[in-house]
């Protein structure tokens, strides 16, 4: 792994933190709201009781992939590992259902698959994003789909993207062989 690949997978990895820690933190207040905590206790309240939550909060939840995680009905983000995503091809509305387990593992299933169309464009990279540029207009795509696919800027790739709504982000289908630029 070159030094670039490395800094984009380090990239992927503090975002998923920031998404864990994230619903971690609405997972607290939410709970702080239940029992009845001040604001100011339910900051401390999520810090000392976010484990715990998970671990006792069982069951299922059901949200649509907005590309990389899964929002809920109550606008809660569950983050979805990118290598499930890459590997299932979910795209932007796929309906998921989120099982989290008494020891607090995730478990996710697509349940709902949005209407998908496929369309060809080329790899790029804006920054650490790797995008797929289709004439005028890109889609990004996960990092852990473009290493799985063992795609290289300027690769001719085929996507996934929904047929009736505009996304920003598509699921890599394929890579065309024989097609890179460089």
């Amino acid at each position: 792994m070159n030094e670039k690949e490395l800094i984009l997978k380090i990239h992927e990895s503090i975002e998923s933190a920031q998404t864990s820690i994230s619903a971690a933190q609405k997972w607290s207040e939410k709970l702080a709201k239940k029992i009845g905590a001040e604001t100011n206790k339910a900051k401390n309240l999520a810090q000392e009781t976010t484990l715990n939550s998970i671990q006792e909060k069982t069951g299922i939840i059901e949200g649509i992939f907005d590309g990389q995680n899964m929002i809920d009905g109550e606008g809660i983000i569950y983050p979805v590992p990118a290598n499930y995503a890459s590997k299932s091809k979910l795209i932007e509305g796929d309906k998921l259902k989120l099982t989290i387990a008494e020891n607090g593992a995730f478990v996710y299933k697509q349940i709902e698959l949005c209407a998908r169309k496929l369309i060809v464009g080329h790899l790029v990279l804006d920054g650490s994003q790797y995008q797929i540029l289709v004439d005028s207009k890109t889609y990004n795509v996960l990092y852990a789909s473009v290493t799985f696919f063992r795609a290289k800027v300027g690769d001719q790739v085929t996507i996934i993207v929904p047929e009736e709504t505009k996304s920003k982000w598509a699921a890599i289908e394929n890579i065309i062989p024989g097609s890179s630029n460089e």
